[in-house]
């Protein structure tokens, strides 16, 4: 792609200021920060991405690894930003969901253990559990609300904090895997996602983009599954006082 044909994409982004505009949604500010961001980020991993692969060094692999884990985790952890700790318990949560994830397939012998094909696929795995893991907080939030005389009252019956909340977690636990699950459904038949287009704009055969696409989203189903169970198993406690009392 040429640098013209970068910047003629940007009447993509017009398109959305126009009618944000015209329908006065007062999302102006938010497209254009959203596209500066995306932009200036998406060069900067470019470089750094021709960097690592040259150099073709452990170090650099983990530290990119380690960056996607914290920032992952930062964004998902904003979902419940009242909860004490809530960040550090969603870390461990993405980077045992990566460690699992990424070594099976390693194990397998699935993919090469090279730069570049353990940073897109740990990149796509890890990013697919923080979207499990921020639905997850945000249905605790509004099931806990919901449900909140039931478990108070479960409370006073003797009940203990896992006790309380269990009916609670099965629901957050079950709407967060939700998304991972219609979309391996639809996949196929209502988009064609990236890795697999990505592939065949390079020139792959279709056949083998299918193949590695359909990698890809078994290895989702897995890294949504590992990541709801362990953030459910790591942060219920985190909506109780030391009390034994649900947090306001």
């Amino acid at each position: 792609m040429s640098s013209m044909s970068l910047w003629l994409s940007f009447s993509f982004v017009l398109i959305a200021l126009l009618l944000s505009l015209w329908q006065k949604l007062g999302l102006e500010k938010e497209i254009a920060v959203s596209t500066v961001r995306c932009a200036v980020q998406l060069l900067v991993i470019g470089y750094v991405l021709q960097a690592v692969f040259h150099a073709d060094h452990p170090v650099y692999l983990a530290l990119v690894l380690v960056m996607m884990i914290a920032v992952a985790s930062w964004n998902a952890s904003r979902r419940g930003d009242r909860l004490p700790g809530v960040y550090w318990r969603i870390t461990a949560a993405l980077t045992i969901t990566a460690t699992v994830t990424m070594g099976l397939l390693l194990l397998f012998r699935l993919v090469e253990p090279t730069p570049q094909y353990l940073i897109p696929i740990s990149g796509m795995i890890i990013g697919n559990a923080m979207m499990v893991s921020g639905l997850f907080l945000n249905h605790m939030k509004r099931e806990t609300e919901t449900a909140r005389g039931e478990i108070e009252a479960l409370l006073c019956l003797g009940a203990n904090k896992r006790q309380a909340i269990h009916d609670v977690l099965k629901r957050a636990v079950t709407a967060s895997m939700i998304p991972t699950f219609d979309t391996m459904k639809t996949i196929g038949l209502v988009q064609l996602p990236g890795t697999m287009t990505g592939m065949i704009i390079a020139g792959a055969n279709p056949i083998d983009a299918v193949r590695y696409q359909i990698l890809i989203m078994f290895a989702f189903s897995s890294s949504a599954a590992i990541s709801a169970v362990l953030v459910s198993l790591l942060c219920y406690r985190l909506w109780f006082t030391r009390e034994s009392m649900l947090r306001p």
